[in-house]
């Protein structure tokens, strides 16, 4: 690669959470105190389920949200590196040599103090801090970043969402959780009864929230060049339409005060607020009239500056 000495720091990175962006921040500040690139590396696929078939986590940040994320921070160069099986069997001092020595040229590696790398993550920051003796290298560990009570990682987010706790995933992330798809036809139910919705298909590892409706902002992007992402307040329902007997899980956005079709466009939901779990209805009167209510409360939701 054609660049001089570098400060690196290396993870999976799902989510950009509160940790992360402490441990990035870290490495960006480092570099520029010492005058050379900042560089981020990263891995695609996910490691496990490269590792273990079958196990792919549910995915917080999509990898052009995550470039975003890490672009904001102040990062020099983004590093994706295919995961492959071959990949994932490199011992740690091959890792450290062929990666961090040859490719990046590495004059310092900050990592989280519970990073592990090399084949079957035998590495450690204790092993990371020799190779660096040995290779001309610093380590700099960053501690981990915790409220009061929970140490900020994708896991525990992971966990929040599936919950249906988005509160605790913006506290943890610093933003809303945000789930992206493309509007796809649904049955035009919601268009019957006076509240049309977009359907949005999803990622299969994309991290849905739990069934239940929820205040969300809709990120419509700009289709031209230079064209602003518009932000609308929508209701989300994210379940099976019980009241008509629906079986596929869906995830359906009634976008307040708006009228465009949305249909083939591809959208974001930030989730600010879960209102409520999902219920049956007995007809079209009573759903209508909690819809309404579920409508004043996004409107509630949404009113505090965010």
């Amino acid at each position: 690669m054609g660049w001089g000495r570098s400060v690196v720091t290396i993870g999976v990175f799902d989510g950009i959470h509160k940790g992360h962006q402490a441990i990035i921040g870290h490495a960006v500040k480092r570099a520029r105190d010492m005058g050379v690139q900042s560089v981020v590396v990263t891995f695609d696929p996910h490691p496990a389920e490269v590792v273990r078939a079958g196990s792919h986590p549910a995915v917080l940040t999509e990898p052009a949200r995550k470039a975003e994320l890490i672009e904001a921070l102040g990062v020099d160069v983004l590093c994706v590196v295919p995961f492959t099986p071959d990949f994932s069997r490199l011992s740690p001092e091959a890792f450290v040599h062929d990666v961090l020595v040859e490719q990046l040229h590495a004059a310092l590696v900050v990592v989280g103090e519970n990073f592990r790398f090399g084949h079957r993550a035998a590495g450690d920051v204790a092993l990371l801090e020799r190779l660096g003796r040995t290779f001309g290298f610093g380590v700099e560990g960053a501690p981990l970043v915790s409220d009061e009570e929970t140490v900020f990682s994708s896991t525990y987010i992971r966990a929040c969402v599936a919950a249906g706790d988005v509160t605790a995933a913006v506290a943890a992330l610093g933003r809303p959780h945000r789930l992206e798809g493309v509007v796809v036809r649904g049955d035009q139910r919601g268009r019957e009864i006076g509240f049309p919705t977009a359907n949005l298909l999803c990622h299969r590892y994309a991290a849905v929230p739990a069934d239940g409706i929820y205040a969300a902002w809709l990120i419509r992007r700009g289709g031209r060049a230079g064209q602003r992402a518009e932000r609308l307040p929508a209701a989300v329902s994210i379940g099976t339409n019980p009241t008509f007997s629906g079986r596929e899980r869906r995830v359906e956005a009634y976008v307040l005060d708006f009228s465009d079709d949305l249909y083939g466009e591809r959208l974001a939901l930030d989730f600010v607020a879960y209102l409520r779990e999902m219920r049956s209805y007995d007809g079209i009167e009573p759903l209508v009239a909690q819809i309404a209510e579920d409508v004043a409360q996004t409107r509630r939701a949404l009113a505090d500056p965010a």
